[in-house]
């Protein structure tokens, strides 16, 4: 069973039925008309019953909202040492008058491989925990590392327009106002019930909403009615629905769910909280699943010499409409420890890369692939998405992955964001990029962003990037434009390129970006400000593919359906795959 830090499972997706027929049904987005607290609360009692949480913890001294679901007695030691620390205390304050503003903890969990930075090595011997607390006023996240057993702070960060994970009673409350809300209950054309909404812990956005322009905290609860889904986006700032949206869900087929397969306990102890050490053909790495990055590679090397120092996934940007700007932002990562609903299923497995000649003969490298999913995929509402890490015996890699469908609507795209921390000359020495202009190789001087479609000048091989060293090795990049066999439509990316930074990326990221920018803004441009110089640095590229999904019979992509066939119900599958290729260049390498 699915669960999440021993609390109560995520609301799982319902099985569509047909429901009431909603008088109209208008595909544009409907804002929600304005309400005022007291009639919120007499609407909502649990947000009046939150009104009175919040009015004692602005009057305490530690104006901290505490966690509000059941913990251990080690989660509670690490939750009241953290809400003890003047500098934990001091982002529930503004910092020029002192005034409280509103912040709560969201998640207290132990410390997990992939959360060891430098700033918590001493947590490797020890028995740390991480208490996240979500700043409402400044949309930002404070992470606090505690080591329980020594009863101190080991480090705290606070991630400015970051959003946690959220927990179990934040999501059932968005639940609740949904449901209450009079726009939801007219387009469906009758209240829904209990346990009707689906994902409601998925944060979303809207934009031209104050989820989108003043960063507020919102998710998105989805009502199935027939072929349909009704998206109401609640801010949880406010305490109020913003407004509703249908998407079309294609001709949905529910498939019966009669074995999980999620062996959390499992998967935890073996794949989360240890790294596992892989030797063959050359490489040598370890691998790690993450509490909300994805499988992450570390620490990778060929015939002994440094090649990456992570690779990992750390958000998926899925909107629903380019004009209107609504989706998900959401994360993949270990089975507990996490509200979002595409979680670990099983563990990594490693495959053959058979050779490229077709003979049936060695094998040309092996592939490390993971694959995560909601319990009711290929259901509507319900997400599958694979990574995939090609390692191949001459030395070229692939980062990359696939959407296996089927999402919320039929009009949706994907933005993966994937973060390639790439070692090419050691590792903390210093590499250059460089982009084809057409005509010579541009040194990239200072951070920055590129967009790699089909306008982009290119090489004769198709490789606009490389990643040199001092000696002269280093990697070309070859951006995914459908080349590699893989039945991809290409990438259309979005690159960039970071100075290195241990707090940008070495520990699990938060949600660095909204779902449904559709231009540079996924996430990584938040750490070029200001811009730093990268020629000769140690650098971190960025990789957001723009992948859309269609429906159209024959033209199926990034989609799922359940169909009969032999008299059952198997899942048919048209995945987009996506991940640039990193080929060997001279000298060093």
């Amino acid at each position: 069973m699915l669960t999440a830090c021993g609390s109560a499972p995520p609301t799982p997706t319902p099985t569509p039925s047909s429901g009431p027929a909603a008088a109209t049904v208008d595909p544009r987005p409907v804002l929600a008309g304005p309400a005022s607290p007291e009639a919120l609360q007499s609407r909502v009692p649990a947000l009046a019953t939150r009104e009175a949480a919040w009015t004692a913890a602005l009057a305490s001294a530690a104006p901290i909202l505490p966690f509000s679901g059941a913990i251990d007695a080690d989660r509670r030691t690490a939750h009241d040492l953290a809400l003890a620390q003047p500098e934990v205390l001091a982002m529930a304050r503004d910092p020029q008058t002192g005034a409280p503003l509103r912040a709560e903890v969201m998640q207290v969990r132990p410390l997990l491989p992939a959360d060891v930075t430098e700033a918590t090595a001493a947590c490797r011997a020890s028995r740390c925990h991480r208490v996240e607390i979500y700043n409402y006023a400044t949309n930002a996240t404070l992470v606090a590392t505690v080591d329980v057993a020594a009863g101190r702070l080991v480090a705290s960060e606070t991630r400015p327009d970051t959003q946690p994970e959220l927990p179990p009673a934040l999501g059932d409350l968005a639940a609740e106002i949904a449901s209450r809300s009079p726009e939801v209950a007219a387009a469906l054309g009758e209240a829904p019930g209990a346990g009707d909404a689906g994902m409601p812990n998925v944060k979303t956005a809207l934009n031209g909403s104050r989820c989108e322009r003043s960063r507020h905290l919102c998710v998105a609860p989805t009502f199935i009615q027939g072929d349909r889904a009704l998206w109401a986006i609640v801010d949880l700032t406010d305490g109020r629905l913003v407004g509703t949206r249908w998407t079309d869900l294609g001709q949905a087929r529910s498939a019966a769910v009669t074995e999980k397969g999620l062996q959390d306990e499992a998967v935890m102890a073996t794949y989360c909280e240890r790294s596992t050490v892989v030797e063959r053909d050359g490489w040598s790495l370890a691998y790690r699943l993450t509490p909300s990055d994805g499988l992450e590679l570390v620490d990778v090397r060929f015939q002994g010499r440094p090649v990456i120092r992570s690779a990992k996934l750390v958000d998926w940007h899925v909107s629903y409409s380019g004009a209107d700007g609504f989706g998900y932002s959401d994360a993949v990562g270990c089975p507990q420890f996490s509200t979002a609903s595409v979680v670990a299923f099983n563990g990594p497995a490693i495959e053959d890369l058979p050779p490229a000649d077709g003979s049936g003969g060695e094998a040309d490298g092996f592939a490390i692939v993971q694959d995560f999913r909601s319990e009711l995929w290929p259901a509507a509402c319900n997400y599958r998405y694979t990574q995939r890490f090609e390692l191949y015996r001459d030395g070229r890699f692939r980062i990359g992955g696939a959407n296996l469908g089927r999402g919320c609507g039929n009009q949706g795209t994907y933005r993966p964001v994937l973060r390639i921390d790439v070692t090419a000359g050691g590792d903390g020495t210093a590499d250059t990029v460089s982009a084809w202009d057409g005509t010579v190789w541009q040194p990239w001087t200072e951070e920055g962003w590129r967009l790699l479609d089909d306008a982009a000048p290119d090489t004769a091989e198709g490789q606009p990037l490389r990643i040199t060293t001092a000696d002269g090795g280093g990697y070309a990049v070859a951006p995914n434009r459908g080349q590699f066999g893989d039945g991809s439509r290409g990438d259309d990316a979005w690159v960039y390129v970071t100075r290195h930074h241990p707090d940008e990326g070495d520990g699990d990221l938060l949600t660095i970006g909204p779902c449904c920018n559709a231009d540079h803004r996924q996430g990584p441009e938040q750490f070029m400000v200001p811009p730093e110089r990268v020629d000769a640095a140690d650098v971190v590229l960025w990789y957001v593919p723009r992948l859309v999904n269609s429906d159209v019979p024959g033209e199926q992509y990034c989609w799922a359906e359940a169909v009969i066939e032999g008299g059952r119900t198997v899942a048919r599958v048209y995945p987009c795959a996506f991940g640039p290729m990193f080929v060997p260049l001279g000298g060093g390498s």
